[in-house]
């Protein structure tokens, strides 16, 4: 493999330097931005062959105004319909009066939100899910990401059938990666890097890749250099690799939750740069045009977090491919356990929070007074456990940035030969571990505060290091500040796994209430996002850090990124397994058979919240993934365009924003009598109801599809409301019975609350609507309650 590696290694591209500036006395040019343009298709005039002729062309921007033809970034017609373009300020202006743009959005950069865990969600070798849907070898799950590294393991193509016929996509060539790293389990590559060079460095992709400084470690191709991408393919659809470890750690089988389905791989983020909305709905457009069955984007946030779902180029894209039939499912975000920090909102995506596995990584701190404290480390070198070390804490002397070992904060002399410990937040875990070896500290110890409380996640580190929660964090500090002399001892231990209880809601976990759209339930659910085992690329180590020279086939990362995966694997063998589903379909079986208990029998868990403290529907969504139910899940709530466009309606869109989401010319019917449309009116498969001002009841409306083998069934509803709620919950008709001609039956529930109960300053209150059939199934959905002033 070595002469390979060095081939591919004498391909890498570094990332382009950035433009200089103009020469002193020289004319200053305009700004330019990028920007998004959504375009009515059909205004194209004749004359033009194809839609990227008319963006082109004199006529187009004559139209709006001055300005001379454009040079498009990217031109979409699947998911999208329009173009990018790198422009002067005011020329985006002129151009947002032309006759047919509908609207225009400056381009961001959206974060990503960075073999055990399908066991851990219900599936068995040769029974149930996996092989009814013969693992997924007949779907195609397409990976919004940072690329992939072709040559792992995980990605091998053996004993794999031929390739479905009705694949249409391909591999993009480019440094490092030719066409035929490509194979039966690999079946697609593409690059798109266009936005992202408009925007950093304001040039052509190919000025771009002709202006190199060596700065950065890039690949102008699929291949991936940052390992985020490889990580989440292979977590959703990874082939068996036998023998697979971090260092040791997590030794066993890897495989992916649909370990048979292809991969098609979009590199839409580039190393240390993020990734660019331009770039992202490129690769929805690619994709679905390619024939991929389901779509994993483990990105979101950034300055679009909350904005109206027609400026949103993922809510556009994802709403392109789900009315093309096309599952879509995306990270919740990171930014937990802070409330209404969840993102990724739009109702026609599946959002995807993280919960622990039954797995652990212990290590442990001993200081010298004979205390030990519990913690968790991916460190596979030695112990210090040989002879006691000072302790020593920047905090005290140094301010904030030195508590967190920020770069350039910590004096050498102060830490040379001691563990030092680090506040844990504003940089990443591991690169506090780097600032601390690099000013010549022998180990670290990383506590968590008050954000994270006890919620701990694995890191490979660079130097002997342990990251411990909140309190024992403080009594270590404690103890460093007090002593006369702090030493400390830490030891690593291996894996241990069966522990309980799992799975927990992650501390970092994006939480609701949806900050835009408080009648949709967001996250809809989590899935395993804690230390989870995945192939990783050749070009980083472990942590990505510049410094770290260690290479490993496989990493453990932790992240709503790792979780997406997760439910993108399940949407994919249950599209193998119920073709005839709609990814609304989907979605909702595996909500309504999600689990809200944990591995004892109790109340799923906050990791984040004092002990014993249950974690609520804000929280988890419907609850944690349970793939061993959501097969046959009996009942499913479906949505269709219709219902999208009637949910964009309820919430106040006009037709013409809501014609930039679905492409084509929408009209919201007038309000019938006091019926005030709502968002809770969708047939979603959570119920959320706001009440505003004085209100104090809503009534929604549902409509179930029996998808069970028993076309007769007769299904009772039971409604469980949390002790001290003040809201009672009323469900008409209590019994739904389905026959071979009724395969739909609607029902209402209405929620009052008391008068103690409705003001905008009470809790959100909590409980379940579940319906039962004797044959065993319970179609459970959760129901949370809000209070609102109106605006």
């Amino acid at each position: 493999m070595a002469a390979p590696l060095l081939f591919l290694l004498m391909l890498v591209l570094s990332a382009p330097a950035l433009p200089q500036a103009a020469a002193d006395g020289g004319e200053e040019e305009e700004p330019r931005k990028t920007y998004i343009f959504r375009v009515d298709h059909r205004a194209k005039p004749s004359a033009f062959p194809t839609h990227a002729h008319w963006y082109a062309s004199a006529a187009f921007a004559s139209s709006a105004g001055s300005g001379p033809p454009l040079q498009p970034l990217h031109v979409y017609g699947t998911v999208f319909h329009g173009f990018s373009a790198s422009i002067p300020v005011s020329h985006a202006a002129e151009l947002r009066r032309h006759p047919a743009v509908l609207a225009a959005f400056e381009d961001r950069v959206r974060p990503l939100h960075t073999t055990r865990s399908p066991q851990f969600m219900g599936l068995r070798a040769r029974l149930g899910l996996w092989s009814l849907a013969d693992y997924g070898s007949d779907v195609i799950v397409g990976v919004l990401d940072t690329g992939v590294w072709p040559e792992r393991r995980s990605l091998s193509d053996r004993n794999l059938p031929p390739v479905p016929a009705r694949w249409r996509g391909g591999c993009d060539s480019g440094p490092g990666f030719p066409a035929s790293a490509c194979n039966r389990k690999l079946v697609g590559a593409r690059f798109f890097s266009q936005g992202h060079d408009a925007h950093y460095y304001g040039v052509s992709a190919a000025a771009a890749a002709s202006n190199n400084n060596g700065s950065a470690v890039e690949f102008k191709s699929p291949r991936d250099a940052d390992g985020h991408g490889t990580h989440t393919a292979t977590t959703a659809a990874g082939s068996v690799a036998y023998g697979a470890s971090m260092a040791g750690y997590a030794s066993g089988v890897a495989k992916g939750v649909a370990p048979k389905a292809r991969v098609a791989a979009y590199k839409v983020c580039w190393k240390g740069a993020g990734c660019l909305d331009s770039d992202i709905l490129a690769g929805f457009d690619a994709a679905v045009a390619d024939g991929v069955d389901v779509v994993s984007v483990s990105i979101g946030g950034g300055s679009g977090a909350t904005a109206p779902f027609y400026l949103d180029p993922i809510a556009i894209g994802a709403y392109g491919a789900v009315s093309r039939g096309v599952f879509v499912a995306v990270s919740a975000g990171n930014e937990g356990p802070t409330a209404m920090s969840v993102t990724n909102l739009a109702p026609w995506l599946a959002t995807v929070g993280a919960g622990t596995i039954d797995r652990n990584f212990p290590a442990e701190v001993v200081l010298d007074d004979g205390t030990r404290l519990s913690g968790v480390s991916l460190y596979s070198g030695k112990s210090t456990t040989n002879s006691s070390l000072p302790l020593y804490y920047p905090g005290r002397t140094g301010g904030l940035s030195a508590s967190m070992c920020m770069e350039n904060s910590i004096d050498p002399a102060l830490v040379k030969g001691k563990i030092v410990i680090c506040d844990r937040g504003s940089s990443p875990r591991v690169a506090k571990g780097m600032v601390v070896k690099e000013a010549g500290g022998a180990a670290m110890i990383l506590a968590n505060g008050e954000a994270n409380g006890e919620g701990l996640v694995g890191d490979a580190h660079v130097l002997p290091a342990l990251a411990v929660g909140e309190k024992e964090g403080d009594k270590i500090k404690a103890y460093a500040g007090n002593a006369s002399n702090p030493t400390a001892t830490i030891s690593f231990g291996s894996t241990v796994v069966g522990v309980k209880p799992a799975p927990v809601v992650a501390s970092f976990s994006a939480r609701g209430p949806n900050g835009l759209v408080p009648e949709i339930l967001k996250p809809d659910f989590i899935a395993p996002g804690v230390n989870i085992l995945a192939a990783w690329t050749g070009a980083a180590g472990p942590t990505g850090l510049p410094g770290d020279a260690r290479r490993a086939e496989f990493n453990i990362l932790s992240g709503t990124s790792m979780a997406c995966p997760h439910a993108s694997g399940a949407a994919a063998l249950l599209r193998s397994a119920h073709p005839g589903w709609s990814p609304a379909a989907i979605r909702s079986a595996l909500m309504t058979t999600a689990v809200v208990v944990d591995n004892r029998g109790g109340p799923l868990a906050d990791e984040a919240a004092e002990p014993g403290h249950a974690a609520t529907p804000l929280d988890y969504g419907a609850g944690h993934v349970s793939l061993g139910r959501a097969l046959d899940p009996g009942l499913v709530y479906d949505a269709g365009e219709e219902d999208y466009v009637a949910f964009m309606c309820a919430i106040g869109y006009e037709p013409n924003e809501i014609q930039v989401v679905t492409h084509k010319p929408a009209s919201c019917p007038a309000a019938v009598g006091n019926h005030r449309p709502s968002g809770s009116d969708l047939n979603y498969p959570s119920i959320s109801v706001v009440l505003y001002g004085g209100n104090t009841s809503r009534t929604v409306t549902r409509t179930a599809t029996n998808v069970g083998a028993d076309a007769s069934a007769t299904y009772r509803a039971r409604v469980q409301m949390v002790a001290g709620s003040g809201v009672s919950v009323a469900v008409k008709p209590e019994k739904l019975v389905f026959s071979p001609a009724a395969k739909k039956q609607s029902f209402a529930v209405t929620v009052t609350a008391t008068s103690s109960s409705s003001s905008g300053s009470a809790a959100p209150a909590y409980g379940y609507l579940v319906w039962s059939e004797r044959a065993g199934h319970d179609v459970r959905s959760p129901i949370v309650v809000t209070w609102l002033q109106p605006m």
